[in-house]
């Protein structure tokens, strides 16, 4: 039963992965096709990534009032008809219409199912089950890419836009039949707008969980630096054509992967401080190979690619119990705590892919430099967490 809850919320976190990185390989069509540049097609990632990150804010509550179900089952519903409507734009400003529904309905599974492994599990089994979920759903930017590729060479861009809501539909499906409801009745929150502010302003007044989710956010900018690149990075900077996308996306999802089942292994046996401490010092090794690599040569497959794994598996290790530090803080608000913290972290993907990405993508080295920046803010805040004056009286900072 564990192991299939597992695939279960890992395939619902891949709803957003694979709506981000599907399409990626066709960007340069759909520019063509609706004579655009490539900075306004762009924006047809970084609208989506804003709704997205601006949605998380509010799934965590509504699930905390209504339960985990229905709210995942409306949303994949919208997620569903959004896909389809892409696949069927007519003009440029509809696509962004339709990716900004996509982005308002992709991000119920990830933030409720980190709600779920609260409801039913804690402390180690918990991580462990965290990082057992990210194994899983890693595989998405995997494949995504490579997958686009192909359906765009052999059936045209909006192919990659069928496929996502033929994912979409599979989830209603899956959902309907599988999800368990994790939240009873007498534990949800009345849903009145007043205490639910109040609740939002617990949260944010909290420095010590606005620092860890600004950790984990800064950390994964390093990776969503390289996601919101990667056309230019694959087929500028690699000189690879549409369908080579794996090159990229495999190392770097490789890495997580990897690095998410032997964290998982792990949990049990080593501390939650030391494994961050571990997976800190992994990612910047990574970081580092990246930005010496580039200053000393030309970037070519697979060196170009290589740190990027090590940065990933790094990034595997260390953010589970970053998260669940963050969890912690608010036990009797799991579903909020897991809205702020996401909503957050992909505020931070939405910065960095849709403005800072295109300020770096030209250059292999800016790129390193970039990853090696976001992974030094990660680390100051992690650190600054774990200071006297930011520790919560219930939970011992680690």
């Amino acid at each position: 039963m564990q192991r299939m809850l597992t695939v279960i919320l890992a395939f619902l976190g891949m709803v957003g992965a694979l709506a981000i990185d599907t399409y990626l390989p066709s960007m340069p069509a759909i520019g063509r096709e609706f004579n655009v540049g490539p900075v306004a097609v762009q924006q047809t990632l970084s609208i989506f990534l804003f709704a997205f990150a601006f949605m998380m804010l509010f799934y965590g509550t509504l699930s905390d009032s209504f339960g985990r179900r229905p709210v995942i089952m409306v949303a994949l519903v919208v997620y569903t008809l959004a896909s389809v409507g892409a696949a069927l734009a007519p003009s440029f400003g509809w696509l962004l219409v339709c990716r900004a529904l996509q982005g308002l309905s992709a991000g119920s599974g990830s933030v409720i199912g980190a709600a779920i492994v609260q409801d039913r599990f804690s402390g180690p089994q918990a991580q462990k089950m965290m990082s057992h979920i990210m194994m899983v759903f890693g595989l998405a930017p995997a494949i995504a890419p490579v997958l686009g590729g192909w359906l765009h060479v052999h059936f045209g861009w909006r192919s990659t836009f069928w496929f996502l809501a033929g994912f979409g539909a599979l989830m209603v499906l899956l959902a309907w039949r599988a999800l368990p409801e994790s939240l009873p009745k007498e534990k949800r929150h009345a849903f009145h707008p007043g205490a639910i502010a109040a609740n939002y302003l617990m949260v944010l007044r909290n420095p010590r969980f606005l620092l860890l989710s600004l950790a984990v956010g800064m950390a994964f900018g390093g990776l969503s630096l390289y996601i919101g690149s990667a056309a230019n990075f694959v087929m500028e900077i690699l000189h690879l054509p549409e369908t080579a996308f794996g090159w990229m996306f495999i190392p770097l999802i490789g890495g997580m992967v990897l690095g998410s089942a032997w964290g998982g292994k792990a949990a049990a046996r080593i501390a939650p401080k030391r494994m961050k401490w571990i997976g800190f010092a992994v990612m910047a090794l990574g970081a580092g190979m990246g930005v010496v690599y580039n200053l000393l040569f030309v970037a070519q497959v697979p060196w170009a690619v290589l740190p990027l794994a090590v940065f990933t598996f790094g990034l595997a290790a260390a953010m589970p119990p970053i998260q669940l530090s963050a969890f912690a803080l608010f036990p009797d608000n799991r579903g909020l705590t897991s809205s702020m913290l996401s909503f957050i972290q992909m505020l931070s993907f939405a910065i960095v892919s849709g403005v800072v990405a295109p300020l770096l993508f030209d250059s292999a080295l800016n790129l390193s430099l970039g990853m090696m920046g976001g992974l030094v803010l990660s680390f100051i805040c992690w650190r600054l967490s774990g200071l006297e004056r930011f520790a919560a009286k219930e939970f011992v900072a680690a």
